[in-house]
């Protein structure tokens, strides 16, 4: 009687799990592609969400905001937007009225920029963005950032 052991060797075993482990890394980096860009698409609409709310506290005040926290309350006591977007990493976005001596007392913001920093530098976004113009009195001025891709928009 010829009894023969059926299963798998070692050796098949260990070529099917590298097999999966390769696969599973080609998809894990295409995941990470794939946040990335998610995360650049949200900063982008964050920031024309914020640039239709500083239109609409324009058009109550005749000036824009000295900062954005002004805007939860700022057209005429009701809400411009009902809270300010941050960014999908959890900062704020950059922010300055201009010029830079604006206090909305004594002078007027009459013009601001808003920005963001985005992860993909292929970003089609990045061409129509202002990126050249830097910010007027920020802290935190991305376009002074070296090696970043600032999403820099004005009215």
């Amino acid at each position: 009687m010829n009894k023969t052991k059926k299963g798998f060797t070692l050796i098949e075993l260990l070529v099917v799990i590298a097999i999966i482990g390769i696969l599973a890394s080609v998809v894990l980096a295409s995941l990470n592609s794939a946040r990335q860009k998610s995360r650049d698409t949200r900063r982008i609409a964050d920031v024309k969400q914020i640039q239709v709310a500083l239109e609409m506290f324009f058009d109550a005040n005749q000036s824009y905001p000295v900062a954005l926290s002004e805007l939860p309350t700022g057209c005429n006591g009701a809400a411009c937007i009902s809270s300010v977007p941050k960014d999908p990493l959890g900062d704020d976005y950059s922010y300055a009225g201009g010029p830079a001596s604006c206090d909305n007392a004594a002078t007027d913001c009459t013009s601001y920029h808003i920005g963001a920093v985005l992860e993909d530098s292929g970003n089609n976004a990045l061409p129509g963005a202002d990126s050249a113009l830097g910010f007027d009195g920020a802290t935190s001025d991305c376009a002074s950032t070296a090696g970043t891709n600032c999403y820099d928009v004005i009215p």
